[in-house]
């Protein structure tokens, strides 16, 4: 980079600062786009196979080392303790399980990462690995998913954390990564999310949006319902906390909402938690 003029190197450093990638990514971006930066990211984000430059020697070590660690349940406070149970029972000899990243290797991820493994960025990074299960990361998910973060290092991912979490200001991936956590926190084969499960991962998802009511929904829920939560309240909670305001002044009563959360309107008004009429 040392024979480019100063402009030229400026642009490589805000670039690479930017996306997280290397100087030779960088380097091609900006040539392809004739050193416009804009146009340099719009390259860059159309080409995924530009953004995964990555050694597969180097992932494979990775995939190994947390395949196999043995780091102890105590740090594990992401997952309630009967998925942890169940997930180190499946784990014998001759079960297809085993080749797998388990419970004691993502939290030495975690800590390797230097983030608590209850830090919603972990489901940031779950969702890139596109993982079928809390807390477990087949080889595909886990090769793939750093291949397409573009990282092949400890050092390298270290450092694409906080692109991750700023991921979780962006509307539109926000509402992607609510919707894929439905399916991620659930117990295979079940349809229905088990409501200390949904709970815990609405307090962890709208603590990033602050939505005022979310203690007095798991309360309700609590007192009033407490079944496994389906998948269309999953989704549709969201609208609700995105489009109707704290004092439920442009909620309306005909509206298409589940049955749940007219129920939940009503617990608020029924304890004075919102006035009618606000």
């Amino acid at each position: 980079m040392h024979k480019l003029g100063r402009g030229h190197r400026d642009k490589v450093q805000q670039f690479m600062a930017i996306t997280g990638t290397s100087e030779k990514v960088a380097l091609q971006a900006l040539k392809a786009s004739d050193w416009h930066l804009e146009g340099a990211f719009d390259f860059f984000y159309s080409q995924p196979q530009i953004r995964a430059v990555t050694d597969s020697r180097h992932l494979e070590e990775l995939y190994n080392r947390y395949k196999v660690a043995i780091f102890g349940l105590s740090s594990i406070l992401c997952i309630p303790l009967r998925r942890v149970i169940r997930s180190f029972s499946s784990m014998s000899i001759s079960d297809p399980y085993v080749d797998m990243i388990m419970v004691d290797g993502v939290s030495l991820l975690c800590n390797d990462l230097q983030v608590e493994p209850q830090d919603i960025v972990m489901l940031v990074v779950s969702w890139h690995m596109k993982a079928a299960t809390m807390c477990e990361f087949s080889r595909q998910e886990f090769i793939s998913g750093l291949q397409s973060l573009g990282v092949d290092s400890i050092e390298k991912f270290r450092e694409k954390i906080p692109s991750l979490r700023a991921e979780l200001k962006d509307e539109n991936k926000f509402r992607e990564i609510y919707n894929f956590a439905f399916g991620w926190a659930k117990d295979q084969g079940q349809k229905s999310l088990a409501l200390d499960t949904a709970i815990g991962m609405w307090q962890l998802l709208f603590a990033e949006k602050h939505w005022p009511l979310v203690d007095y929904w798991c309360q309700f829920l609590q007192v009033r319902h407490n079944k496994a939560i389906s998948r269309d309240t999953w989704s549709q909670l969201l609208e609700f906390a995105k489009t109707i305001d704290p004092q439920l002044s442009n909620y309306d009563a005909e509206g298409a909402w589940p049955y749940l959360i007219d129920e939940f309107v009503e617990y608020l008004f029924e304890n004075g938690i919102v006035q009618r009429g606000n």
